[in-house]
C-alpha cells in the first residue's frame, strides 16, 4: 500500500506539471531589482530637479520619486505655473503618475520680486535704447520739419486750389503724409515696425468711433469741399434752397450764408445745401413773370387774350425775344382764368416791380375795354338781360403812364452782400473763377 501511495503521488505531480495552466505561467524576463528601481528613481528626481532649476518660477518646488510616482511639493507664483508642471513632468521617462501638491505664492516679497527684476531688466533696456531712441528722435523731426515747409510753401498749392479752403486742406494731407512718414522712419531705426500696426490700427478704431460721433459735422465738412469744387452759384446770385429766397452772401466751411429779400440772414449748413434743390435766378439773364387774370364767363375770350398781349408787350420793360405768351389756364362756374406771361432782364429790372406794373396796365386795359371781372355772388339774368349785358371789347390801349421798375432794390442788396463779402473775405470759399456747375 506505501508503494502504491507513492507512485499515485509521483502521477498526479506529473499531470500538475504538464497540465496547460500550468504550462502558461512563465517567469517574466528583464525584472527589475529592489536596487535597480531606487536608481531609476533618483535618475528620474534628478532629471526633473535640473530641468526645473533652467526655469524661472519653480525654486521652491521640490521633487520626489518613489517606483516612478512623482510627488511635487512647493509654491509657484501663480496657479497656471503649478498645471503646467504636470505637461513638463510627464514627458520625463519613467514617471508612472504624478502627485502635484504645489500651490500658489501667497508671499508679498516673493511675488513682487519677478515684477521689480523686470522692471530693472527693461529700464536698464531703455538706457542702452538712449542712444539708437535719440537717432529716430531726430530722424522724426527732420521728415516732419521737411513736411512743415513744404506744406507752408504758397505757389504749388494756392495754383492747384480753386480756393484758400482747399488749399488749406491740401496742405494739412501734406502735413498729415510726412508725421506718418517719420513715424514709420522712426520705427524702422528702432526695428520695431511691428508696433506701427498696432497704433495704425488702435487710430482706425478710434477715427471711426469719432465719425460716427461726429457723422454730421463730417458730411457737412465733406459737402464743404464738394461745393467749393463745384460751386451752384456765385456771390450776390438770387437763389431759393429748401424753400429759403435771398442773395448769396458767402460760402463757408460749414454753412451758405444767404441776405433775404427783408434784410435778415439765413444760414443753411452746406450738407442740405449739397442735397437740396437749388434755383439760382441769377444764373440767367431773361426771367419770366406769370399772374393770373379772372374774367367773367360772358367775355369774349379771344379779344381779351389779344387786348391782354398788346398791353403786356407795348411795356418797355417787356423783352420782345422771348415774346410774351397769354392762354386761358381754367374755367370755373363764374369766372375764366388767363394766364398772362412776360420776360424781363432781371439784372436791370426789378421782377417784382416789373410783375406788378404788368398786372396794374392789364387791370386798367380791361376796365377800358369794358371787360367784367368774376363776381363773388351769383346772379339771375334772363336771355335779354344777358344780351344787354355782353360788352363789346375794345382792342384800344389807353395810354398808360409807365412806372419805373428799376432794380433799384437789388442794387441796394447788392451793396450790402459785397460790404458783408469784404469783412469775411479770408472765410470765403466763392470765387468768380471756379468753374460753374
Amino acid at each position: 500500500m506505501s508503494a502504491l501511495r507513492h507512485v499515485l503521488t509521483a502521477l498526479a505531480l506529473a499531470l500538475v506539471l504538464w497540465s496547460p495552466a500550468a504550462h502558461a505561467q512563465t517567469q517574466p524576463q528583464g525584472e527589475i531589482t529592489v536596487e535597480d528601481s531606487a536608481q531609476q528613481d533618483a535618475a528620474i528626481a534628478v532629471r526633473i530637479r535640473d530641468i526645473l532649476s533652467e526655469l524661472q518660477g519653480y525654486s521652491n518646488v521640490t521633487v520626489t520619486v518613489s517606483s516612478g510616482i512623482v510627488t511635487l511639493r512647493g509654491t509657484t507664483l501663480d496657479a497656471a505655473a503649478a498645471i503646467r508642471l504636470n505637461d513638463l513632468v510627464g514627458r520625463v521617462q519613467g514617471v508612472v503618475a504624478i502627485e502635484n501638491e504645489v500651490l500658489e505664492t501667497t508671499d508679498v516679497a516673493e511675488r513682487l520680486n519677478p515684477a521689480y527684476e523686470r522692471f530693472k531688466g527693461r529700464v536698464l533696456q531703455a538706457l542702452a535704447m538712449v542712444p539708437l531712441l535719440g537717432v529716430a528722435i531726430s530722424v522724426f523731426a527732420l521728415v516732419v520739419l521737411l513736411g512743415v515747409l513744404l506744406a507752408r510753401a504758397k505757389y504749388p498749392w494756392d495754383r492747384i486750389a480753386p480756393n484758400a479752403f482747399i488749399a488749406d486742406i491740401y496742405r494739412q494731407l501734406v502735413r498729415l503724409f510726412f508725421v506718418v512718414a517719420g513715424i514709420v522712419i522712426a520705427l524702422d531705426v528702432l526695428n520695431a515696425t511691428a508696433l506701427l500696426g498696432t497704433v495704425l490700427g488702435a487710430a482706425g478704431l478710434v477715427g471711426l468711433a469719432i465719425g460716427f460721433a461726429v457723422r454730421d459735422t463730417v458730411e457737412n465738412f465733406i459737402a464743404s469741399i464738394m461745393l467749393s469744387f463745384r460751386q451752384p452759384f456765385r456771390p450776390n446770385d438770387t437763389v431759393e434752397i429748401e424753400g429759403d429766397v435771398g442773395k448769396v452772401i458767402s460760402l463757408t466751411s460749414r454753412a451758405t450764408i444767404l441776405l433775404s429779400f427783408d434784410g435778415n440772414h439765413i444760414r443753411i449748413p452746406n450738407a442740405t445745401v449739397f442735397k437740396s434743390r437749388i434755383i439760382n435766378y441769377t444764373r440767367n439773364t431773361e426771367r419770366r413773370f406769370v399772374f393770373d387774370v379772372g374774367v367773367a364767363t360772358s367775355t369774349d375770350l379771344a379779344a381779351a387774350k389779344r387786348l391782354a398781349l398788346d398791353t403786356v408787350t407795348a411795356l418797355p420793360f417787356v423783352l420782345t425775344t422771348p415774346a410774351p405768351a397769354i392762354w386761358i389756364e381754367t374755367i370755373g362756374d363764374s369766372t375764366i382764368s388767363i394766364r398772362v406771361t412776360g420776360w424781363i432782364d432781371q439784372h436791370e429790372t426789378g421782377f417784382a416791380l416789373a410783375r406788378g406794373e404788368a398786372i396794374r396796365h392789364v387791370l386798367i386795359a380791361f376796365d377800358t375795354a369794358g371787360i367784367q371781372m368774376p363776381e363773388p355772388t351769383f346772379r339771375v339774368v334772363s336771355h335779354a338781360d344777358r344780351a344787354a349785358a355782353t360788352p363789346e371789347v375794345s382792342p384800344t390801349i389807353r395810354e398808360v403812364e409807365t412806372q419805373d421798375v428799376q432794380s433799384t432794390q437789388n442794387a441796394e442788396l447788392e451793396k450790402i452782400v459785397d460790404q458783408e463779402r469784404a469783412e469775411r473775405a479770408d472765410k470765403d470759399l466763392l470765387t468768380r473763377e471756379a468753374r460753374e456747375e
